[in-house]
């Protein structure tokens, strides 16, 4: 005898179904049996799927913390604006 796993599904898979129960087009029979998914678990992904959807619409309150050191970034700018400085004196020599 084969032991029998719980099926796993996506998250957008679940948003999906939620979705479709909240649009009412189908009652949760036709819903299971297009999805084959039980009716329970369709009532109970619309409902945690209504109680959350308020975080989609919550900006972070934490301040973006740069991914690059700016100190570094303005330190090559410096350089470059040097290069850049002597590359233009040198092609001027040249007679450009």
């Amino acid at each position: 005898m084969k032991k029998q796993t719980r099926r796993q599904f996506t998250t957008a898979f679940k948003a999906k179904v939620a979705l479709e129960a909240i649009k009412g087009q189908y009652t949760l029979a036709e819903l299971a049996k297009k999805f084959e998914v039980n009716q329970v678990v369709i009532s109970r992904w619309k409902a945690e799927f209504q109680a959350n959807m308020a975080v989609v619409f919550e900006k972070e309150r934490r301040p973006s913390e740069p991914d690059v050191d700016t100190q570094e970034l303005f330190a090559q700018i410096g350089q470059l604006r040097v290069e850049n400085e002597f590359l233009k004196k040198s092609f001027k020599k040249l007679g450009g």
